[in-house]
């Protein structure tokens, strides 16, 4: 299982600068300037959280049984990047101003990402 979000994470910091070299390069001359920073917010976003991703899962692979809060925080990165990043993504493409209203709950599921590998962290034997 490690080797699968190992894989995830690193798919989904490649995708992260895949989508900053398409705001860069093609979406430039193509929407507003506040929707390029919208979409490079998600991208940033996107990619440290596959960089938290890659050690919640580094982490997990270090211990013999892993801790349920481990195990959350790797979910709840995942859900923010899809909800956050992709909201976002979403938002700057089509302007669609009510896609931003889904963004914080992928905020949401961040926060309680880094609270819960806090949480673990704090109880961790390695």
């Amino acid at each position: 299982m490690t080797q699968i979000f190992l894989s995830v994470a690193a798919i989904l910091g490649g995708l992260s600068v895949a989508a900053g070299a398409f705001a860069s390069h093609a979406l430039r001359e193509k929407i507003s300037e506040r929707a390029l920073e919208i979409f490079e917010t998600g991208a940033r976003y996107q990619m440290y959280h596959a960089l938290a991703l890659f050690l919640v899962a580094i982490l997990i692979s270090r211990t013999e049984s892993p801790q349920p809060a481990l195990v959350a925080s790797r979910w709840l990165f995942i859900i923010g990047i899809a909800i956050f990043s992709g909201s976002l993504y979403a938002l700057s493409l089509t302007g669609i101003k009510s896609l931003g209203a889904i963004a914080p709950l992928g905020g949401a599921a961040f926060l309680a990402g880094w609270g819960t590998l806090a949480f673990a962290a704090w109880n961790l034997k390695l």
